[in-house]
């Protein structure tokens, strides 16, 4: 195997396994910070030998003996044979792997031998650890950025660069972040576990707004050229699927629904050259339909003992658009009362500003301009491009066009990213002159 195979080997497997090499060992090692950087250490290893000794059968097993190597390294290092270290080390002189079965061929131990045995793994175990990662990366104490920065690295298996190049922001700050995040988790003591009950809860939830967070900025990003960051968006799907997966209660469900809903308009929301199309313009036959029908699935298993929660009612709005034949056909009415339930257990301005849409698209724009009048006297989205931008498409259905073409131009000057802006643009240019 050449060196560009090795490197594309070496990331496939932390791209896929990322998430329970490091679960797995923060489990053992009780210090988060050292287990990512053990797991570091060991790619770089890897790096090294697979060249050399050929990809090992069952690669994660191999970078977690590595990385369970260099953490009793390190250990030695810090506080000699202490009881830790005694520990560890009696779990690889007994065979056993990070992942719960034998250990895997380490660094010139016949790595790329091919009559080594791949290493048995405990699903149970690894979804725990799993799960408990994402706890982790999703704790309270640290900021939403420092949130977003970990989830990506340690459980997406995100690089610095790519993390960077996704949000628009210096590779060193994305850096900086990541390092006082894990700081924060070790000054805070957060403990390595999947907690219980009402703490539980409180978790998930701050997993699952992560999660969103990231697909929103991917689906309609904020700022940047491009409208759509694909890579951003699918890392935020497969994640929650993996959250299904490993805690499969209704509201998680209704994110993975609502992301998948979402997503199956993606080929048809952007033209040749990247430029959006709106709704309206859009061709349906281009819907991702398997991505409608999984959402569809999670959506049937959103309905908790309380009926939908939040991200299951915007689910529940983007089936109504995904099953409609066109902008008109749509049942504006249910979508309509899906936002007002929004409303009442998820309040924002934003989710009144779609409402003030759906009004205006079952009752007429008059009706849709009274919600949105109603957000400007309360001084809500100030700064924001979505309320003049909304205003304006109010205004020109209503035959205002001068007020609508300011509406527009303000919109776009205070719209972030280069496409939407452009959107806002020519709809401005193309009002008639008063």
């Amino acid at each position: 195997m050449d060196d560009d195979a090795a490197r594309r080997a070496v990331e496939a497997v932390w791209r896929i396994e990322s998430a329970r090499i490091v679960g797995a060992l923060t489990r053992y090692t009780r210090d988060f910070e050292l287990a990512e950087d053990v797991a570091q250490e060991a790619l770089a290893e890897a790096l090294v030998s697979w060249p050399r000794d050929g990809t090992p059968r069952d690669p994660a097993a191999w970078l977690i003996a590595t990385a369970r190597r260099r953490a009793i390294d390190a250990y030695r290092r810090r506080t000699g044979r202490d009881e830790r270290y005694a520990a560890l080390a009696h779990g690889l002189a007994e065979g056993e792997v990070a992942v719960g079965g034998p250990t895997a061929p380490g660094p010139g131990a016949g790595a790329g031998d091919p009559g080594a045995e791949p290493a048995l793994l405990d699903p149970d175990l690894i979804d725990d650890d799993m799960l408990a990662l994402m706890f982790v990366s999703c704790h309270p104490v640290l900021s939403r950025e420092a949130r977003i920065a970990l989830t990506l690295r340690v459980v997406g298996g995100l690089t610095s660069d790519e993390i960077a190049r996704a949000f628009l922001v210096p590779v060193a700050t994305v850096q900086a972040r990541i390092t006082r995040a894990k700081k924060t988790i070790a000054a805070a003591q957060v403990p390595f576990e999947v907690p219980d009950g009402a703490d539980r809860a409180a978790r998930l939830s701050s997993v699952r707004g992560v999660l969103y967070v990231i697909f929103t900025e991917g689906s309609s990003a904020t700022s940047g050229e491009d409208w759509i960051r694909h890579d951003l968006a699918r890392e935020a799907v497969r994640l929650t699927r993996v959250l299904t997966r490993l805690a499969p209660e209704p509201e998680s469900f209704g994110l993975l629904a609502l992301l998948e809903l979402t997503s199956a308009r993606f080929p048809a929301r952007t033209g040749p050259s990247g430029e959006p199309i709106l709704l309206e313009d859009q061709d349906r036959r281009r819907w991702d339909r398997a991505a409608i029908t999984r959402g569809r699935a999670a959506l049937r298993r959103a309905v908790g003992p309380e009926g939908m929660g939040a991200y299951a009612l915007q689910a529940g709005i983007a089936e109504c658009h995904a099953v409609a034949r066109s902008v008109p056909e749509t049942d504006w009415e249910r979508i309509v009362l899906l936002y007002e339930a929004l409303g009442r257990i998820a309040p924002s301005p934003v989710v009144d500003l779609n409402r003030a849409v759906a009004v205006a698209m079952a009752h007429g724009p008059d009706l849709g301009l009274r919600v949105v009048d109603g957000l400007v006297e309360q001084g809500a989205l100030a700064g924001s491009h979505l309320l003049p931008g909304v205003r304006g498409e109010l205004l020109s259905r209503l035959g205002r066009t001068a007020e609508a073409r300011g509406e527009y131009l303000r919109a776009a000057e205070l719209c972030g990213n280069t496409a939407e802006r452009t959107v806002l643009e020519s709809k401005a240019a193309a009002l008639p002159a008063p």
